[in-house]
């Protein structure tokens, strides 16, 4: 069988069977299925089938993932997330469009220190979004910082996905979580500097409202108190994976310690709350996890399939250059992300661009961090965003989905710009992981 038409008959099925609602694990598991049976060899097919799942999900390189998630599971369901907020809106209340500032400020906090891009959305949504639109923000500038700083989680380690990339496309973890803060340090400047800019020139769209002053130590206690020791857990969680004293997973480890350290500290810590950190983390690893089992096999099809070696020859026989070959992959991914979540867009898109990247000889870590942008984008970007289904469960009921989309489309313009930045100037991805990690 050609391998253009191997290619086309299962992205095709993939395709059909997500078409009709078939969540992501099931149709790959579906596919791998009938694809080892096929190009695997029948019986002996699917008893490689069943060694990939079980070597895939026992990867010491993925157990980072529930750490990380854990953090932000902690954080959210102790309260303590919500006095970082409150210490955040007390230092900058003079700001244009203080509360969005708040939203953007506080969610790169919390991306220090969360591995769930969604848990951050969904709480600052929960908690920003109905005192925002009370106060008569416009919801462009309600909803929009929110979703926005939701995305750019991803990038600021700790991030389950990024640890998830580094594993599939073998990648260095501890490289590239420390390759995405640049980037994403850069993204919410760009984001408060839009709401600052915008806020001053229309106030109406941010209406200023009193706020009683406070001066002094009063003023600077919150943010010592409740936000310093969230940085100096991140700053503990990237320095001892950058010195060499503890692997991604050892240091993973050390940083759900420490968070929950730091809220049994602040008598936030109930075996109630404790027990409901315990259970989302379960559930979300749990759903990482079992969409992970479909990836070597998935990938092992393509590849007996001759689908990957075809496709990546008939790319280097046609002669097209490097930066063809690149932006081609972009455009693929941010297409990819319109449609599918962003663990199907790795399992989809892989098997196929690293060898890519191989061949062209492009910069792994740079890579990693453009893909994770282009999975930031895709969380942003309709009809299928899942940053813009999460606003739109906490939103209020008049919100509609068309708005929803419009208040996200500036932060998805500043995205792809960010995009291209990191692409003409690869420094800025690959600078500080050099600088720390030999």
């Amino acid at each position: 069988m050609a391998w253009w038409l191997a290619a086309c008959i299962l992205f095709g099925f993939l395709t059909a069977l997500f078409l009709v609602g078939l969540p992501a694990a099931f149709a790959f598991l579906f596919i791998n299925i009938v694809g080892a049976w096929v190009w695997l060899g029948g019986d002996a097919g699917l008893i490689q089938l069943v060694r990939n799942g079980v070597a895939s999900i026992a990867s010491f390189s993925l157990t980072p993932i529930p750490f990380f998630v854990l953090m932000g599971e902690v954080l959210f369901h102790t309260g303590v997330a919500m006095k970082a907020i409150d210490a955040i809106d007390r230092l900058i209340w003079r700001v244009p469009g203080r509360l969005s500032v708040v939203a953007v400020v506080a969610g790169t906090v919390f991306s220090a220190i969360s591995g769930s891009t969604i848990a951050t959305t969904a709480l600052l949504g929960s908690l920003l979004l109905p005192d925002m639109l009370r106060r008569g923000y416009h919801p462009n500038m309600a909803m929009g910082p929110i979703m926005a700083i939701g995305g750019v989680d991803m990038l600021i380690p700790p991030s389950a996905l990024t640890v998830l990339l580094g594993s599939l496309a073998g990648i260095s973890i501890s490289k590239l979580l420390v390759a995405g803060i640049v980037p994403g340090v850069l993204l919410s400047t760009a984001f408060v500097t839009w709401i600052v800019l915008r806020a001053a020139l229309n106030p109406s769209l941010a209406p200023a409202f009193a706020h009683e002053e406070i001066h002094g130590w009063a003023r600077w206690r919150p943010l010592v108190v409740y936000v310093v020791p969230l940085l100096a857990i991140f700053a503990v969680v990237v320095a001892v994976m950058a010195a060499g004293w503890a692997t991604p997973t050892e240091s993973a480890a050390i940083g759900a310690v420490s968070t929950v350290a730091v809220a049994w500290i602040y008598r936030s810590l109930t075996p109630k709350n404790l027990m409901k950190a315990l259970m989302g983390t379960a559930a979300i690893s749990g759903v990482i996890l079992f969409i992970i089992v479909g990836a070597t096999t998935f990938a092992q099809i393509l590849a007996f399939s001759g689908a990957t070696n075809g496709l990546v020859d008939a790319i280097r026989d046609a002669q097209f250059g490097p930066w063809t070959v690149l932006f081609a992959m972009m455009l693929i991914l941010l297409v990819l992300g319109c449609f599918v979540d962003q663990v199907s867009m790795m399992l989809i898109s892989l098997p196929f661009f690293m060898p890519l990247v191989d061949v062209y000889g492009f910069d792994k870590i740079w890579f990693g961090v453009l893909f994770l942008m282009c999975m930031q984008l895709g969380l942003l970007t309709p009809p299928f965003g899942m940053l813009l289904f999460t606003m739109k469960s906490v939103a209020p009921k008049q919100i509609s989905m068309q708005q929803v989309w419009s208040a996200v489309t500036p932060y998805v313009v500043m995205g792809l710009i960010g995009l291209i930045a990191v692409m003409v100037i690869p420094a800025l991805a690959t600078w500080l992981p050099q600088l720390l990690i030999r």
